[in-house]
């Protein structure tokens, strides 16, 4: 059971934290627990938006982090256990600006074209 500030907005149970910290590995953080094999457009769309949440999280606090990702998105995504399929490509856009962006794409068979399956962006709002 989670122990939350009785004032919290969000609660959020223990064995879910946003991004887990294992004092073992030294990247500090990991994106999925285990391997998670994506095996089609709707699993891509169901699961990694959630995924690449944390990553671009990651991003705002991790130098080291954002540094690879912003070589190899893909590659660093396969490094932390996200295997996407064949046909699916990252982009990370913006990689020097405090608005950083990441599109996935699916490419289409025996073609130059991708479509856009979804993008995400860390956008910062105030409320009174």
């Amino acid at each position: 059971m989670s122990t939350n500030p009785p004032n919290a907005l969000i609660t959020v149970p223990k064995a879910n934290p946003p991004a887990r910290r294992n004092d073992n590995d030294s990247s500090g953080f990991r994106l999925v627990n285990g391997d998670v094999h994506l095996g089609d457009r709707k699993d891509v769309q169901n699961r990694l938006p959630d995924i690449l949440g944390k990553a671009l999280a990651l991003i705002w606090i991790d130098k080291e982090f954002n540094d690879q990702f912003s070589r190899d998105p893909q590659g660093t995504l396969t490094s932390h256990g996200v295997h996407l399929p064949e046909n699916m490509v990252i982009e990370f856009q913006k990689p020097g600006t405090d608005r950083p962006r990441i599109v996935v794409y699916e490419r289409r068979p025996n073609s130059k074209f991708k479509l856009r399956v979804f993008y995400l962006q860390l956008v910062m709002m105030a409320g009174r």
